[in-house]
């Protein structure tokens, strides 16, 4: 009898911690899975963000991304503050080449609150690119294929903070307009 008693205070000692442990476990997983979703939701809106608001340029959309005060860093070095004025950055490429779109992202990150996509961005340079203070470039017909790279902080559904990289050198040179 003294042996069965010990084995039973055993097996219950031994339960409540395994107990702990398995919920503590479940909870992790939980976190886990939770994380897993919200990752994939803000993939999924980076692919409608590139392939469809920014490729048809969607302007009034863009809202479903970025925050109204985001703050986006270009690759030349300088930034801009607000969802008007990133638009503004995001337009003058439609005006020299209007079939520019991004319908792949072969690399896709998620960590935490930021994601990162490489992008594939394509088009033709058809019309004449303005320049600031000077003549407009003439359209060379010369199509462009560059990877770009989105970097995102997200913040209550939108990216609060955006980090583009492009090679601009590239980029010139597939336009025909640098050696």
């Amino acid at each position: 009898m003294k042996t069965i008693l010990a084995a039973a205070v055993l097996a219950v000692a031994a339960s409540g911690p395994a107990s702990a442990q398995t919920s503590n476990d479940a909870a992790a997983l939980d976190r886990y899975h939770e994380a897993e979703r919200v990752g994939a939701d803000r993939l999924a809106t980076f692919d409608t963000l590139d392939f469809d608001v920014y490729t048809n340029q969607k302007w009034d959309r863009l809202g479903e991304s970025h925050a109204p005060d985001i703050l986006v860093h270009y690759p030349d070095g300088h930034t801009s503050r607000g969802l008007a004025a990133h638009i503004e950055e995001l337009k003058p490429t439609f005006v020299f080449a209007p079939d520019t779109r991004i319908r792949q992202h072969p690399v896709r990150i998620v960590s935490g609150d930021w994601t990162s996509v490489i992008g594939v961005m394509e088009g033709t340079f058809t019309r004449p690119m303005p320049q600031s203070g000077g003549k407009p470039v003439p359209p060379t017909g010369k199509s462009f294929k560059i990877q770009m790279v989105t970097v995102g902080h997200w913040k209550d559904g939108v990216m609060d903070e955006e980090y583009l990289f492009w090679d601009n050198q590239g980029f010139i040179k597939q336009l025909g307009i640098a050696p």
